[in-house]
């Protein structure tokens, strides 16, 4: 089966394929794992995201509220549930988090904690690095919907053929969940600029016109054609498939990042600690 909709302007393929490492211990106590998918270090290649963490609960997390200032945090519920400051995220809800000026931000797991959570860390424009914090609850059952014979797109933010999500961001972002059957593939319009990677969650799906074949466990970056302009990427599905699209317009700004801080200097840095260590940070407002 394939879709109706054709490529346009430059087609993207995958650059290279990294194997992740098992998960590793975490930071908030033994029922706590973690694999690093994106780490702050190579964020000249990943930019305009910091970082990505897919993180693994079984059992009682030892963590509370903690701040966050600099960048957006885009979390995604993959399995279980979660409540946070103002409300509560559902399996496959998003929440996307501007820090921007500093936030104290809480969060935990439902259901005796059990679950899986994937956070990124998207960077703000120097422009709007200090923006008001805010947030946007994304439930999955709202979330728009393109239909292709044997694949659906469910978009978090960005666009899809003629559909188009609501989300509002400052930098130019398309998150979206492909649902792929056996042998359905579907063309994904994508800038030729986008920064972007595909994370399989389930079965098994080639990309791109050398059908590069990508599983659970690794993580398979985009090209960086030397056009510009339009784009697009084929999304096969080889099994039953679930796989998750992360796509930014790249900033080029470098970054200074200590703990749960972003700035453009070591300045911005001592700043916006000694800002929290004062008292000045509360909990993100609805956007």
């Amino acid at each position: 089966m394939t879709s109706t909709h054709q490529p346009r302007g430059v087609e993207r393929r995958l650059e290279r394929i990294i194997d992740l490492p098992d998960p590793t211990p975490g930071q908030f106590g033994p029922a706590h794992t973690v694999v690093p998918v994106i780490s702050p270090e190579d964020y000249a290649r990943s930019d305009p995201f910091i970082l990505l963490m897919d993180d693994r609960i079984d059992g009682k997390l030892q963590g509370g509220p903690h701040p966050h200032a600099g960048f957006e945090t885009v979390t995604l519920v993959v399995k279980g549930g979660m409540v946070h400051d103002n409300g509560r995220l559902g399996e496959r809800d998003v929440q996307w988090m501007t820090a921007g000026s500093g936030v104290i931000h809480g969060e935990g797991l439902e259901d005796a904690g059990h679950g899986r959570i994937l956070q990124l860390w998207v960077t703000l424009p120097k422009a709007q690095r200090w923006a008001p914090p805010s947030f946007q609850d994304i439930p999955y059952a709202q979330l728009p919907v393109r239909r292709e014979p044997g694949v659906e797109v469910r978009l978090y933010s960005g666009s899809s053929g003629g559909v188009r999500s609501e989300t509002k961001n400052y930098v130019p972002v398309t998150l979206a969940e492909f649902q792929l059957e056996p042998g359905a593939s579907i063309e994904q319009d994508l800038p030729a600029s986008y920064n972007g990677f595909f994370y399989v969650l389930e079965g098994e799906i080639s990309v791109g016109p050398d059908a590069r074949t990508l599983r659970p466990g690794q993580v398979g970056w985009l090209d960086h054609p030397e056009a510009g302009g339009a784009g697009s990427i084929r999304i096969t599905g080889t099994t039953r498939a679930r796989a998750l699209l992360y796509a930014g317009q790249p900033q080029g700004d470098q970054l200074v990042s200590y703990g749960p801080f972003i700035g453009d200097t070591q300045a911005d840095i001592q700043r916006v600690m000694g800002e929290y260590r004062s008292g000045r940070y509360g909990p993100p407002p609805r956007r």
